[in-house]
């Protein structure tokens, strides 16, 4: 019978080939550089790898969010169309997407435009409200409530984030 020193020794090819295999998934994932329009989803997957969630536009088309969240800081949507084609990538958490969020836009909507939040946090009356961080120097997020009945009231605010705020996290402890 073997002594358990050599029995942890054994393990130790098998751990390392472990942790190279998942090192190189992790680097093999998320390169929205290698996506074109033109190219088919599964293309995309190989560059991306899987969504984190699907949403149906007009005609046939579809978005695929990749979000890094809840810490990530940022989303890329991958447009496809009917025929799973890539029709444009964009990065979503930003100041100029953000400006698109306005009051009365559905649940629905806000999902297709900026992808699922960060962080959900239910309020009173039944609303709740989404927040998602995004780049920034500031150590911002940007967060919206949403009414009982899924709807955004009074459009979007940029907040500081409460994960990175100072002066909040001395208060907690």
């Amino acid at each position: 019978m073997p002594s358990p020193q050599a029995l942890r020794l054994d393990r130790w090819p098998l751990a390392a080939a472990l942790l190279c295999a998942l090192l190189a998934m992790g680097c093999s994932t998320l390169q929205p550089q290698r996506v074109r329009p033109g190219q088919s989803q599964a293309e995309v997957l190989a560059a991306m790898g899987q969504p984190t969630g699907r949403y149906a536009l007009d005609d046939g088309a579809q978005r695929l969010e990749f979000a890094r969240g809840p810490a990530g800081r940022v989303t890329w949507m991958v447009d496809l169309d009917a025929n799973g084609l890539v029709l444009g990538i964009e990065q979503v958490l930003d100041a100029a997407h953000f400006a698109r969020v306005v009051d009365k836009m559905p649940r629905d909507a806000l999902l297709r435009l900026l992808g699922r939040p960060a962080a959900r946090q239910g309020e009173w009356q039944n609303r709740e409200t989404w927040s998602w961080r995004y780049e920034t120097h500031d150590c911002l997020w940007f967060r919206v409530t949403l009414s009982a009945d899924g709807l955004v009231r009074d459009g979007g605010a940029v907040m500081t984030d409460p994960a990175c705020d100072t002066r909040s996290a001395h208060l907690r402890r």
